[in-house]
C-alpha cells in the first residue's frame, strides 16, 4: 500500500456522458457497482476496495474524478489537487451543492452500467469528497445500494449535507417508495465528517440512512503522508484508515457493505 498501484488489473476505458468523457477503471462480473475515490484520487487502498468488490461477484466502474490514478497520496501533491477539486466548476465543493455536474454525470454512468451488468439494480459507494454523492445517485432509478463513507462535503458547514430541501425530500421520497436504505459510516472523532452531518442526514431521511460510527481507536495509525499530515483524524473507514483483519471494525464495516450490496443487486 505505500507503493503506486498501476491498475493493471482494471479495463481502462473511455467513457463519455453528457458530451463529458473521464476514464472509468472497470473489473469483474456480475451486478454493477460504482466506486467512487475519496479526495486526492484513486490510491492504492482506494483500489484495494475495489478489488474487494470485484472479489465479491461483481462488476466494478471506478471513474477518475480527481487526481494522478493510483497515486499513493502524498502531501503536496494532495493539497494541489484538493484545492483544484474545490473551485472546479463540475464540484462546486465550497458552496455545498450536491446536484453538481460531476454528479449528473454519476447518474448517467450508473445507467451506463446497469444497461451494461443487467440485474436488480447499481450499488454506489461514495467516500469522503464524493461521500454524499451516492445518496444524490439514488435519483437515477437504476441505482439501490447507496453506502456514504465519511461524507466531507460541505467544508465550511459541519452540519451541512451539501444537499438542498428539494434535494434531500426527493432522496427521502426515493429511499420511501423504492424500499432503499442507505449505509453510513464515520468515525467519531472525525473532523472531516462530525456528528452534526449524519444527524442532519438522519433528520433530512429518516430512518431509511441508517449510520454506523466506529472508535478512532479501530482507526489504522499507519497511513499514506496526506492522510497523516493533512487530514489528521481518523476518516477512511475502507481505505486508508482500514485493519485488514479479523474482528476489526473497519474489516467488519466492510464485510457489512459487501453483504448489502449482495443482499441488494443479487437476484
Amino acid at each position: 500500500m505505500d507503493q503506486d498501484d498501476a491498475l493493471e488489473d482494471f479495463d481502462r476505458r473511455e467513457v463519455t456522458l453528457a458530451g463529458v468523457a473521464r476514464t472509468v477503471y472497470q473489473a469483474g462480473c456480475g451486478p454493477a457497482v460504482v466506486v467512487m475515490a475519496e479526495m486526492p484520487g484513486i490510491s492504492p487502498q482506494v483500489a484495494r476496495f475495489a478489488r474487494w468488490v470485484r472479489a465479491a461477484g461483481f462488476t466494478v466502474f471506478m471513474p477518475s474524478l480527481f487526481g494522478r490514478d493510483g497515486a499513493v497520496p502524498a502531501v503536496d501533491e494532495g493539497i494541489a489537487v484538493f484545492r483544484r477539486t474545490c473551485i472546479s466548476a463540475e464540484f462546486r465543493a465550497l458552496a455545498g451543492q450536491g446536484d453538481t455536474p460531476v454528479v449528473r454525470w454519476l447518474r448517467a454512468l450508473a445507467q451506463l452500467a446497469h444497461a451494461q451488468c443487467g440485474g436488480r439494480g447499481v450499488g454506489a459507494i461514495g467516500m469522503c469528497f464524493t461521500g454524499s454523492f451516492a445518496l444524490s445517485m439514488v435519483l437515477e432509478p437504476a441505482v439501490i445500494a447507496p453506502v456514504v463513507c465519511q461524507p466531507s462535503l460541505p467544508l465550511n458547514d459541519p452540519a451541512g449535507t451539501g444537499m438542498g430541501a428539494a434535494e434531500l425530500a426527493a432522496v427521502r421520497q426515493r429511499l420511501e417508495q423504492g424500499g432503499l436504505t442507505a449505509l453510513a459510516y464515520r468515525f467519531e472523532g472525525d473532523r472531516h465528517c462530525r456528528a452534526e452531518r449524519f444527524a442532519a442526514f438522519s433528520e433530512a431521511l429518516g430512518p431509511r440512512f441508517v449510520a454506523r460510527v466506529l472508535p478512532d481507536s479501530a482507526a489504522n495509525p499507519e497511513t499514506a503522508p496526506f492522510f497523516e499530515h493533512v487530514v489528521a483524524s481518523p476518516h477512511s473507514v475502507v481505505t486508508a484508515h482500514l485493519i485488514d483483519s479479523a474482528g476489526q471494525p473497519t474489516a467488519a464495516a466492510r464485510d457489512e457493505i459487501l453483504a448489502f450490496f449482495r443482499q441488494k443487486l443479487v437476484a
